[in-house]
């Protein structure tokens, strides 16, 4: 029978589902040095935040096959070494769903009636019922930004208060929306049309800043707005201005762009705001949930089942690892081009294996295409284990084919979407035994490394073009790196992608789209997980 070490407190539920299969030790508050004196011991380790899982710690893991998270984050537990010894590492991405939207409409709801404030004056011995006259959320507008699995059941609580739901989100299918009672729009017109808004997105370099000036000049006057996603996703200056001027008549946030949030926050003196100390997952069932649901992975781990939640790579033969790895990268590098680069609602996933790549197990490699296509964008982990399910509860169809016309190369990878406006497709291959390449851009001939911040940009082939748009980057004191051009034939159309030093200011995006030639332009960023 297995052992599992419990090292931080866990509920005694997750504990007894942890019983079923294994001998349980709870030793909580373990210094570092007996924690890697006793490690050797165990296959099995469960944590929450206290306990820091590092390297050294791994190293003395002679038996552990498992490590589970009992929460969301894994930022105390060194994945790339656990991975690195075959490790599996799993955590609880949905333990706190309910909590996170509860928290949601609760704060929707005290917003609405002033409660918070309504209360306090009452404290303080006033009765001032006419100067606290709310609005009612019934046959209110709610857009949603962010349709993950939080933003879902936001939208089944908002519907049960007869509220109209809109829903912003580029990787859920319009089929999916609908069975969900959701009517898809473009950011800017969820903007416009909602009487409130809510956001439930992870942050990341797309989404830092994506409400500000701008974005609440778009909506209603009187709009009131809600964040329990996470800090900065809302331009908090922007956002307190918006509350002085009257434009939003009030706002819920539960998260800050630092944490603990400091006294000179522009929100914490911004007029009608209700604001709380980031409580999304905290409610003493989220935390029982997350406790069960690492031990039952742990469980069927053990049990010769696959975790459900795990944030690395299962192993895989060294032999076929070896022969893969590069790929790994490559299908990766693809899928994050795709996704900052395709037009349109992605509806389907192709992947094309042709060559000597055909004959490998792909399948890690198609859950690392899919892992860049759908990590920039959704606030839920998503990792080589998850990766299909996470595409497929998002409407989003993945089918593989393999094939013998290689042309020139040994082995090809080739990445089609179909969305809602079209394909895209990208080809990439490896030269040597780990030169990452990308060949094809929409039946363009190019050959690129995916790497650091680009710049792609199709245009007609003519002259002055590349000149013009160097001259925009030299400007700003932006260095190319590397320059790759592919065209069908002189004079016609063509696609530029320029390797920079340093992130494109927006306002230089804008004058470039602005060359005479130029189709669009999109800022691509490679990152690792």
């Amino acid at each position: 029978m297995p052992k599992v070490l419990v090292a931080d407190k866990l509920s005694p539920d997750g504990i007894e589902v942890l019983k079923q299969t294994a001998d349980v030790d709870v030793r909580t508050g373990l210094p570092r040095e007996e924690l890697i004196a006793c490690i050797g011991e165990y296959d099995g380790l469960v944590v929450r935040s206290a306990t820091k899982v590092t390297a050294d710690v791994i190293a003395a893991a002679n038996k552990l096959k498992i490590i589970g998270r009992a929460g969301v984050g894994v930022d105390n537990i060194d994945v790339p070494a656990a991975t690195a010894r075959g490790i599996v590492v799993v955590n609880s991405p949905e333990g706190n769903t309910i909590a996170a939207a509860e928290l949601t409409m609760a704060l929707l709801l005290a917003l609405s009636r002033s409660i918070p404030t309504a209360d306090a004056s009452l404290k303080h011995g006033e009765w001032e019922r006419s100067k606290y006259v709310g609005v009612e959320v019934y046959n209110k507008t709610l857009g949603i930004i962010g349709l993950g699995k939080i933003g879902r059941e936001v939208a089944k609580r908002a519907q049960a208060f007869g509220m109209e739901t809109l829903g912003y989100d580029p990787f859920l299918s319009a089929d999916v929306a609908k069975n969900i009672g959701v009517r898809l729009l473009e950011l800017a017109d969820l903007l416009k049309q909602s009487d409130y808004i809510t956001l439930h997105l992870p942050k990341n370099k797309e989404t830092e800043g994506l409400i500000s000036s701008a974005q609440f000049a778009m909506m209603k006057d009187g709009a009131r707005i809600v964040n329990v996603a996470r800090g900065g996703i809302i331009d908090e200056a922007a956002l307190a201005e918006a509350l002085k001027q009257g434009k939003v008549a009030g706002a819920a946030v539960d998260v800050y762009s630092q944490e603990p949030v400091s006294l000179d926050n522009p929100l914490l003196s911004a007029p009608n705001i209700v604001t709380t100390p980031h409580l999304g997952a905290s409610t003493a069932e989220a935390q029982n949930k997350v406790a069960v649901d690492v031990a039952e992975q742990i469980v069927d781990y053990f049990n010769g089942k696959p975790a459900r939640a795990a944030v690395n790579m299962p192993a895989v033969s060294a032999e076929v690892l070896a022969r893969i790895s590069p790929y790994l990268t490559l299908a990766e590098r693809i899928g994050a081009l795709m996704t900052q680069t395709v037009e349109g609602r992605i509806e389907g996933i192709e992947v094309t294996y042709c060559g000597d790549l055909a004959n490998e197990e792909t399948g890690p490699v198609t859950r690392a295409v899919l892992a860049g296509i759908l990590r920039p964008m959704l606030s839920e982990r998503v990792n080589f284990v998850n990766a299909p399910m996470t595409a497929e509860a998002r409407g989003i169809r993945v089918t593989e084919s393999r094939s013998s016309t290689m042309g020139d190369f040994t082995s090809l990878l080739c990445v089609t979407a179909h969305t809602d406006k079209g394909e895209k497709e990208i080809t990439g291959t490896i030269f040597g035994k780990s030169d990452i390449r990308i060949i094809r851009i929409d039946g363009y001939r190019i050959d690129l490394m995916p790497e650091g911040t680009m710049l792609v940009a199709p245009h007609i082939d003519k002259p002055g073009i590349i000149g013009k748009v160097g001259t925009i980057l030299g400007n700003r004191g932006i260095n190319i790196g590397g320059m790759y051009v592919g065209r069908e034939k002189a004079g016609s159309r063509a696609i530029m992608v320029l390797s920079v030093d340093s992130s494109i200011p927006d306002d230089a995006m804008r004058e470039i789209v602005r060359v005479d030639g130029i189709e669009n332009v999109k800022q691509v960023t490679f990152q690792t997980e």
